[in-house]
């Protein structure tokens, strides 16, 4: 059941839903305003051409859905009473959204925790590694803070298109939300967005051919961050169906939680936020992103 509430006046029950959420189609609203699946102030109504008013709920009764399969091959890489801190593999959501809902890391802990911790960043789908979750409110405030203040470390491993010249370098890219079909919105490399810095440290080059596998330390933390900061330095990650030269959407047809580009968050390093020791957990990474004198 999702909900939303009126705020003013002026639309129709159909202009509403196709303007706020153009992910579907106008005829997609259509459909299920006429099957009964939307609901006024929890009277069902057929009519998409009924007017509006402030303070009105609205509630929409999606259909069951079968959801993707993935994979539940996780890691505990160490667990306390107030911190929990797992191997996500490739393909596994962390949050319920975009048809995931119980296949989800999310959905996982909820059936394994009675009280199941909160995660403190979040993991793409198709990235894999070390994620960070919160077993008290205390770590879950502390953690937070510290993620604020830049002082939660994160390298990952990534797999990219394209030899760079230097061994290192630094993606200063600002990322923010542009107009996306398929979504409404999508973060992209932007001059308008957020600060955004990312870190790059050449491990080999052609890893595979015209492939180079980096290190990246983000210092932020924005959506997407390496993905499209790789991608507008001009090395998109390998099999990347998202986002290309320039930091943005390559095929209107992609979604962010598409898989197929190799990234893995490898080490992260923290300050336990009770004993205040300080803390490195590393997940391994795949073949294709292990350095090949390891």
């Amino acid at each position: 059941m999702y909900t939303d509430r009126i705020d003013r006046q002026g639309r129709t029950l159909l202009d509403y839903y196709a303007e706020r959420y153009p992910h579907s189609s106008r005829q997609d609203w259509l459909d299920r305003i006429q099957s009964g699946a939307i609901s006024i102030n929890d009277i069902p109504v057929s009519d998409p051409e009924m007017p509006l008013q402030p303070g009105q709920l609205l509630s929409y009764q999606r259909s069951p859905w079968i959801e993707p399969d993935v994979s539940f091959e996780i890691q505990s890489l160490y667990e306390d009473e107030h911190l929990l801190i797992l191997s996500k593999p490739s393909g596994l959501p962390v949050l319920p959204g975009a048809g995931f809902l119980e296949n989800t890391l999310w959905g996982w802990l909820r059936r394994e925790y009675a009280t199941p911790p909160v995660p403190i960043h979040r993991l793409g789908r198709g990235t894999s590694g070390v994620i960070v979750l919160a077993k008290t409110e205390l770590a879950r405030s502390q953690l937070s803070k510290d993620l604020r203040d830049r002082t939660f470390e994160k390298r990952y491993r990534a797999l990219v298109t394209g030899i760079p010249d230097a061994d290192q370098f630094t993606v200063t890219h600002r990322i923010g939300k542009v107009a996306y079909p398929q979504l409404g919105e999508l973060y992209v490399a932007t001059e308008t967005g957020k600060e955004a810095i990312s870190h790059c440290q050449v491990l080999e080059r052609d890893r595979i051919p015209n492939a180079t596998l980096l290190e990246v330390t983000i210092p932020t933390g924005r959506p997407h961050q390496i993905r499209i900061h790789l991608a507008a330095a001009g090395y998109p990650l390998w099999g990347d169906p998202l986002y290309g030269v320039g930091g943005v959407a390559i095929n209107q047809n992609s979604v962010p939680g598409d898989c197929g580009y190799l990234l893995h968050a490898y080490t992260v390093g923290l300050i336990h936020p009770v004993s205040k020791e300080k803390m490195t957990i590393q997940a391994e990474p795949p073949t294709l992103l292990s350095p090949s004198y390891n």
